[in-house]
């Protein structure tokens, strides 16, 4: 992957809620937590802007980041992200530890292409409807994609694409897929908009028969 993202970052010795909310009012820092590859939890704490930042780009959700604990370099995915309900920022995050050896589970961006030339919108004036934005994918950290990639542009009305429709890089596999077809869920379908010429034209098809 092309991009790098790194944040730095201190160890936290205070814990709890009163501990947090100081943190974050006061020095204007997040409380973390770093876990994973048979080591200890470490609780640290991140600059409130320095993660705003970069979570304004959607590949440091799904990439491997270089986090520096007071000169320690820790290799690590965000995994969860607890948000203010109503304002938004960042409140807690939980980063795990990834090494070469082992498998792990990343949800990762799909890219829907060439939605404004689909068939079934431009021809038979049918919408696009996204029932998924991302999918859990599971690898190694050297294969981990960026984002995963869907071509709508022959897709007509009534039709959709599934979880097996996605093209994986080598080496990476959708954990949904192992557990059978019932777990092949829809990722994208063109629908017939209500009230659209070609329901018009059935109608009236319809009432003529009638007649």
């Amino acid at each position: 992957m092309s991009q790098a993202f790194e944040l730095e970052a201190e160890v936290r010795k205070e814990r709890g809620t009163g501990a947090s909310r100081r943190l974050r009012r006061l020095a204007s820092k997040v409380p973390a937590i770093v876990y994973g590859a048979e080591k200890e939890p470490l609780s640290i704490s991140i600059p409130l802007k320095d993660l705003v930042k970069q979570l304004e780009n959607e590949a440091f959700y799904s990439h491997i980041l270089n986090l520096n604990v007071e000169g320690t370099l820790e290799k690590v995915v965000l995994k969860d992200l607890q948000r203010h309900p109503a304002k938004g920022y960042p409140l807690h995050a939980d980063f795990q530890r990834i090494d070469d050896t082992h498998k792990i589970t990343m949800h990762i961006p799909i890219h829907f292409l060439n939605e404004e030339k689909c068939v079934g919108v431009k021809l038979e004036g049918g919408v696009i409807s996204h029932q998924m934005n991302s999918v859990e994918v599971s690898c190694l950290a050297k294969d981990l994609p960026e984002y995963l990639e869907l071509d709508v542009a022959e897709l007509k009305v009534g039709q959709a694409f599934h979880l097996s429709d996605i093209q994986l890089p080598a080496g990476t596999t959708i954990p949904a897929l192992q557990q059978g077809t019932d777990h092949d869920l829809t990722v994208v379908n063109v629908a017939k908009v209500r009230g659209s010429s070609a329901d018009s034209e059935d109608s009236s098809a319809g009432e003529t028969e009638s007649e």
